[in-house]
C-alpha cells in the first residue's frame, strides 16, 4: 500500500524548513511556500515564483489538504454558516460574523464530538475522527478566499472540543499566527472548551495571550451532569480549580459560557449559585439562550427570566453580558446544518 503523502498545510513554519532541507532544497524555500498557502494557494501551480521543477517535485512529495464549499447559507443578518467537505468526504461547519470590530470566524477543531453535551447538535453521532492543524486552518482560508475580505479574528466554539484534540489546534494557533501567515494576534483568538483540567494545563503553559472560553452552563454537579456528562469525570469543583491554575500563569479574564435552558439553570436561585461560585475570579460570563435542536428537549428561556438571571449576576459583582443571536434562520448553531446531513 502507498504511504500517504503528508499535508503541507499541516506544517508547522520550522517543520517546513526542514522539510525543505530533507529533500535537497533550500531552506528559503519554506518561507514562499508558507507564504502560498496562507494565502490561500490549493494547487502548487499557483505558487508561480517556484520553478516548475520544484513545482512538480513537491506534487510527488506532499500534497495541500482540501476543504471545499459543499453548501454556503446567508443570514438576512449577514451571517454566514458553510458546510465545508474535508478530502475524505466527511463535512464540519464554519460560520463567519460581521461585526463593527471586524470580521469574525467560528471554526470546527473535529468531524462530531464525543464530549455529548445535552443541548449540542455537534455531538449526535459521537465523535468521527479530529481535524489536522492543516484542515482546521482551511477553514479560515477557504471562508477568507469566498468572502473577498480580512479575517480578523478566530473562535475555536465550532464542531468538537478543541481541548481534545490539542496538539493539532497548537500548531494551527502557531500557523495562523505567523507573520508569514496570516498573522493574526493571538489575542484576537479565542478557545472555548468544556472544561478538560489537563487541557487547561497545557494551554496555559503555552504562554500565549488567547482568549478562554469555559462552557460551564451550570454551578451544580447535579445540574451540570446533566446537561454534559463529561462533567462525572471531571466536575465543577476540578474546572475551577484548573481555571485558577490558569489565571494565576496567565492574569488572564476567562469567559464562561452559560447555555440558558428554561426549568432546568435559569432560575434565580441558579443565578445565586453561579455568583458564589465565580467570586474572586477575573471573569466574564456570556448567557446564551439555547439552541432549539429538533432531537433535544431543551427549550429556550424567556427574555425576561434572561435579564433577571444577568440583573442577579451583577448584584453579585458578576460581568455578564447576552450572546446576540446571529444566523438563526440559517441552522447557524453548532452541528446543525452537518447532523442535517448525516
Amino acid at each position: 500500500m502507498t504511504a500517504e503523502l503528508p499535508d503541507i498545510r499541516s506544517f508547522t513554519y520550522s517543520e517546513l524548513e526542514a522539510f525543505m532541507l530533507q529533500n535537497g532544497e533550500a531552506k528559503f524555500r519554506a518561507g514562499q511556500i508558507f507564504e502560498w498557502l496562507h494565502r490561500g494557494a490549493v494547487r502548487f501551480d499557483d505558487m508561480t515564483n517556484l520553478s516548475l521543477n520544484l513545482r512538480n517535485k513537491l506534487k510527488r512529495i506532499c500534497k495541500i489538504s482540501g476543504a471545499d464549499i459543499a453548501e454556503k447559507f446567508v443570514s438576512k443578518d449577514g451571517t454566514i454558516k458553510y458546510l465545508i467537505r474535508l478530502e475524505d468526504g466527511e463535512c464540519v461547519e464554519t460560520v463567519v460574523m460581521h461585526y463593527h470590530h471586524g470580521v469574525t470566524i467560528c471554526i470546527s477543531s473535529q468531524v462530531g464530538c464525543r464530549m455529548m453535551c445535552g443541548f449540542c447538535a455537534s455531538a449526535i453521532g459521537g465523535l468521527v475522527r479530529s481535524l489536522t492543524s492543516g484542515e482546521i486552518l482551511g477553514q479560515v482560508l477557504t471562508a477568507q478566499r469566498d468572502i473577498g475580505e480580512r479575517i480578523s479574528n478566530i473562535v475555536m466554539m465550532g464542531i468538537g472540543e478543541p481541548l481534545d484534540n490539542l496538539e493539532n489546534v497548537k500548531k494551527f494557533l502557531e500557523n495562523v499566527n505567523h507573520p508569514k501567515g496570516l498573522n493574526i494576534g493571538y489575542r484576537h483568538i479565542s478557545i472555548s472548551t468544556c472544561g478538560l483540567p489537563g487541557g487547561i494545563d497545557e494551554v496555559a503553559q503555552l504562554d500565549i495571550p488567547i482568549n478562554l472560553c469555559i462552557s460551564l452552563h451550570a454551578a451544580n454537579d447535579e445540574v451540570r451532569s446533566s446537561m454534559m456528562p463529561i462533567n462525572k469525570k471531571h466536575n465543577i469543583a476540578s474546572v475551577i480549580d484548573a481555571c485558577k491554575r490558569y489565571q494565576s500563569v496567565t492574569g488572564r479574564r476567562i469567559t464562561f459560557e452559560y447555555a440558558m435552558v428554561r426549568g432546568v439553570n435559569d432560575s434565580e436561585e441558579n443565578a445565586r449559585e453561579l455568583t458564589k461560585l465565580l467570586k474572586g475570579m477575573l471573569c466574564h460570563v456570556n448567557v446564551i439562550p439555547v439552541n432549539t435542536v429538533e432531537e433535544r428537549s431543551y427549550e429556550k428561556s424567556g427574555d425576561a427570566v434572561i435579564e433577571r438571571f444577568i440583573a442577579v449576576l451583577a448584584d453579585g459583582g458578576i460581568a455578564a453580558t447576552k450572546r446576540r443571536e446571529l444566523g438563526s434562520d440559517i441552522s447557524a448553531s453548532c452541528g446543525q446544518l452537518r447532523k442535517n446531513r448525516m
